[in-house]
């Protein structure tokens, strides 16, 4: 961005900067794909899905796409982007730098951390970052799982089955391994995937045992801890990614 001499990302539209850049985007309705970059020999078209509702989840697939554009142009073709290629988790060199791209182009690590500074972490925390920013709220969890003032812990879960997770580096408690299983029965993505419940924003912080999501020693009891769950949900890829944290007194 400074390179462009732009010091705040949402001063400046995506689209131009990707016209600056060399490409040409193009928006259309795409089956099976939030976006697909495809490289000529002098030129390339990143193609976005028109019928993405909200503006911040389109802005991080354009954002997306230009990664691959800046970085892998000479080394496949075409790129197809789903929901689970967006997503942080163990989805392959290139999607990974394409992520990592796009979170700094759209939330520059200087100015993300002097917008959490201070604040308490919540939902609203993350929704708010999503607005200032104007990117998805998803993208700003990961975002805020490297860079945010609370340890948060992360578990994506798609079709019912707990795919990966992330635990902050020295996180005090340690997390029961479901990968490959069912989320936790009592957790809040279980409520999604069995009884296909998504909580309104204002009671979307609940609360869970520690034992939900965590080992809970032979000495210890869950009313000892305040921990609480806060689902990202994507129905139409039945996707739940689920921030985790505990609240200490």
């Amino acid at each position: 961005m400074l390179e462009c001499g732009i010091e705040d990302p949402t001063e400046f539209p995506l689209d131009l900067i990707v016209y600056g850049r060399g490409a040409t985007l193009v928006e259309k309705p795409l089956s099976n794909s939030e976006g697909r970059i495809v490289f000529g020999k002098s030129k390339a078209i990143i193609t976005v899905n028109s019928d993405i509702s909200y503006a911040g989840k389109k802005r991080f697939v354009i954002a997306h796409e230009l990664g691959h554009f800046e970085m892998h142009r000479n080394l496949v073709p075409v790129h197809h982007d789903t929901d689970a290629t967006l997503e942080y988790f163990k989805n392959g060199h290139q999607e990974t730098e394409a992520n990592e791209f796009a979170s700094e182009l759209l939330m520059p690590e200087q100015l993300f951390r002097k917008e959490c500074e201070g604040e308490k972490f919540s939902p609203d925390l993350l929704r708010s970052l999503a607005d200032r920013f104007q990117t998805s709220v998803t993208s700003v969890a990961y975002k805020y799982f490297e860079l945010g003032d609370h340890p948060v812990c992360l578990f994506y879960s798609h079709n019912n089955i707990v795919k990966y997770w992330k635990r902050p580096d020295g996180f005090a408690h340690f997390i029961n391994d479901r990968t490959k299983l069912t989320p936790p029965e009592d957790s809040v993505a279980a409520e999604f995937f069995n009884e296909q419940k998504i909580y309104r924003k204002e009671h979307s912080k609940q609360q869970v045992w520690k034992s939900t999501w965590f080992e809970l020693k032979h000495w210890e009891s869950d009313n000892d801890f305040k921990f609480y769950e806060y689902c990202i949900i994507t129905p139409a890829y039945n996707t739940v990614l689920s921030i985790v944290w505990e609240e200490l007194n």
